[in-house]
């Protein structure tokens, strides 16, 4: 993949569009390929949970062991971003990160060997149906992106968001948007 470059690839939930975070030219171009409005955020995605502790250092006790019991897994996370670490990724709220570590099945598990983060989406125009398939990546987006990476078809259902800004002060969490996970096992995996 070129600098500046896209690509489609999958995760644990649907398939993604994934670029540099840091790369003010292919996050402008991602959110071109989505035909989305710029100040709209994205999360960042590492492949590792240990990665997750190294690019975000000032997390909590608390906010650590939440992490530890919902990653890897289809869920995205909105944590504090005292750092405001990966601008291009928070929009209009820089104390706001979201944060995905997929559960890669085993079709998947060499994208584990990629050790830097990425800013992702998924892979469909803004408001669009999420693609299970290759085949579903709108056309524009596919023939537009630098790199696509077929990995079979996924569940289709995006990652649930879970609002863990209060937690380490609090303990309070929320479900933001509910997908893949449900909240009864987020509850319950907050609970130990």
């Amino acid at each position: 993949m070129q600098v500046g470059g896209v690509a489609v690839f999958p995760a644990d939930t649907v398939y993604g569009l994934a670029c540099e975070p840091s790369d003010k030219e292919a996050v402008r171009r991602l959110y071109a390929l989505k035909r989305r409005v710029p100040d709209k955020p994205a999360a960042v995605m590492l492949f590792q949970p240990s990665l997750a502790f190294a690019a975000l250092p000032e997390l909590g006790p608390r906010t650590r062991d939440a992490l530890l019991a919902l990653l890897p897994g289809a869920v995205t996370l909105l944590l504090p971003n005292p750092a405001h670490r990966f601008a291009l990724a928070c929009g209009p709220d820089p104390d706001t990160l979201g944060l995905r570590v997929p559960e890669l099945p085993p079709a998947l598990r060499a994208l584990a060997d990629v050790h830097w983060p990425v800013l992702q989406s998924s892979a469909n125009l803004a408001g669009g149906p999420d693609p299970r398939r290759v085949d579903e990546v709108p056309a524009v987006v596919r023939q537009n992106a630098d790199l696509v990476l077929d990995g079979g078809e996924l569940p289709g259902t995006p990652s649930t968001v879970v609002d863990l800004r209060a937690y380490e002060a609090s303990g309070v969490w929320s479900i933001v948007r509910e997908g893949a996970v449900a909240t009864g096992d987020i509850a319950s995996r907050l609970a130990v």
